[in-house]
């Protein structure tokens, strides 16, 4: 998808598509939770405690810091991983993020962090005044916009501890959010050195879908509503009070989670509780593919992997569609807690309501809940490739003949006229003509729609394996970058390992190598480390070029 914008939200989805149409999408912060959505218990907490006090120095915690419960996974033997966010001297660490591994009996069994290096400054008193922090990300969002006339352009620096570039340094982390000349939102995270004023990292920052429904790509489907009087809500009480309302084509712009305007959201209603026409023209059609999406994602959430919502913890979220004008984005928004759906430009794309972005868009959401990829680097590339992968494994789960599943990504609302099939190809990513098949040392420097073709490259071969072939009704044709020929385990095992990945070993800082440690972790405890799903972990991703 285009750009959108980041209220801490990821990038949107059509990014990959190529330098005309760049695609960002959200991330999120959210409380603890287990992950069927249970409470954690005050054991596994108190053993956490003690844990921590136990083994300081071998985390690196010091008396200048304080931690704070994020997220905690308990296996079914009682294994217990708690994840844990860190401040220093009141102000947030970024990388400073780690998860404690405790047995079914509370004893310490390691710990995955984000960063090992010395968590100590000699002072945090910025030399670099916020004012001209912000004036920097200012100037950092026009650049990356050429040619626009950016109005209502506000930039709020926040001091921060970063320790994921490097040796611990004091800097300023400035959001800088405007609209443009159609009056949709850009947004650009600059992260300043608060003693030298020198950039230290920036990166997009809009992370970037009973009655039933007549929708725009899956045909007629089912819908849970609630009745109000003698008309129904497009909000579902099965899945958390998830609703779909209309933005009215209106935008928001909002900055460190405080929104100086927005966007309506007035939740849809019909008399007969049969919804849309399966046409543009009606509003509540578009509604209806978002509120689908919603449903199949939070359903393969809990069926498959036992996560209740996107944070865990049973709450749902809502959809807002028409949002903008000629809007070629969707996009997950922490602050809202809500995704976000354009109608596309009509020529390039269509309404970007489609089942796999709306699975893409709201594992945005799970992902910012876990691991927290930080959306920029290699981290960036791993976060949107979660996404693409979680966006492709709920289209299969959902079995919908209109929309079959398949290993391409927004391959409904890409236009016939646009000359291409899909935004994104997992199976050789370099099809969409910037993404990178393989790992390099340059994959780093790349747009995180474009790194992320290194893990949707790895994800097919160990799902499907290499070479051609032709699953569904697609043909593919997958090369290996070391010429080895690869053997597939099936998209289940996939999500099953990345799924554990992600939510007990990943942290903000994973880099491809990382990714390949945690997942081959993760095969080992689901199918042991001499099983055949463990090798072809490591098969998969040295295909790829991540040895």
């Amino acid at each position: 998808m285009s750009r959108i914008r980041h209220v801490r939200r990821s990038r949107p989805l059509t990014a990959g598509i190529a330098a005309a149409t760049a695609a960002l999408l959200t991330a999120a912060l959210v409380p603890a939770a287990e992950a069927a959505g249970r409470p954690a218990s005050a054991d596994a907490l108190a053993d956490a405690s003690a844990a921590l006090a136990e083994h300081a120095t071998r985390l690196g915690l010091t008396p200048a810091q304080d931690t704070k419960v994020r997220d905690v996974v308990t296996d079914e033997d009682g294994t217990r991983h708690i994840r844990y966010d860190r401040t220093y001297r009141g102000l947030p660490v970024l990388g400073g993020d780690f998860v404690v591994h405790l047995s079914p009996g509370g004893d310490y069994r390691g710990a995955d962090r984000a960063t090992t290096r010395p968590l100590s400054l000699p002072s945090v008193t910025p030399k670099l005044p916020a004012p001209k922090a912000a004036g920097l990300a200012a100037d950092a969002l026009r650049a990356a916009n050429p040619g626009e006339l950016l109005k209502r352009l506000t930039a709020k620096p926040q001091l921060v501890v970063d320790a994921l570039h490097g040796t611990p340094k004091l800097a300023w982390r400035t959001d800088a959010v405007a609209l443009d000349s159609l009056g949709n939102p850009v947004a650009r995270t600059v992260l300043t050195d608060a003693r030298t004023g020198a950039r230290i990292d920036a990166w997009d920052r809009i992370e970037s879908a009973s009655g039933d429904g007549r929708s725009l790509y899956g045909g007629t489907v089912p819908l849970e509503t609630t009745q109000s009087g003698p008309a129904y809500q497009l909000k579902d009480p099965t899945r958390g009070g998830t609703y779909t309302g209309d933005a009215a084509n209106g935008t928001d712009l909002c900055l460190l989670g405080i929104c100086l305007s927005r966007a309506p959201s007035t939740v849809f209603t019909d008399a007969d509780n049969h919804w849309g026409t399966g046409a543009e023209s009606d509003r509540a059609t578009a509604a209806v593919d978002a509120q689908y999406g919603t449903d199949v994602t939070w359903d393969y959430y809990e069926d498959v992997h036992g996560r209740s919502g996107i944070a865990g913890d049973g709450k749902g979220s809502y959809n807002r569609v028409h949002y903008g004008t000629r809007y070629n984005n969707a996009f997950w928004d922490d602050s809202c807690f809500c995704m976000t759906y354009g109608d596309g430009d009509g020529t390039t794309f269509g309404p970007l309501v489609s089942l796999d972005v709306a699975a893409h868009e709201m594992t945005h959401g799970v992902t910012s809940a876990t691991a927290a990829l930080t959306y920029s680097g290699e981290s960036g590339g791993l976060n949107e490739a979660t996404s693409d992968i979680f966006g492709t494994l709920v289209e299969w789960y959902a079995g919908n003949s209109a929309d079959t599943g398949d290993y391409l990504i927004g391959e409904k609302v890409v236009r016939s006229g646009f000359g291409r099939g899909a935004l994104r190809y997992m199976d050789r990513p370099s099809r969409d003509g910037a993404s990178a098949d393989c790992w390099s040392s340059a994959v780093g420097k790349l747009d995180v729609h474009y790194s992320s073709g290194v893990a949707n490259h790895f994800a097919y071969l160990l799902a499907e394996g290499s070479g051609a072939k032709t699953v569904g009704a697609v043909h593919y044709d997958s090369p290996t970058c070391d010429g080895s020929s690869v053997s597939g385990i099936g998209r289940d095992k996939l999500g099953r390992i990345w799924y554990r990945a992600l939510t007990v070993y990943m942290t903000s800082s994973t880099d491809y190598a990382g990714a390949r440690a945690a997942t081959l972790k993760a095969a080992g405890d689901l199918y042991g480390t001499g099983s055949t799903e463990h090798a072809a972990v490591a098969a998969a991703w040295s295909a790829v070029n991540v040895g």
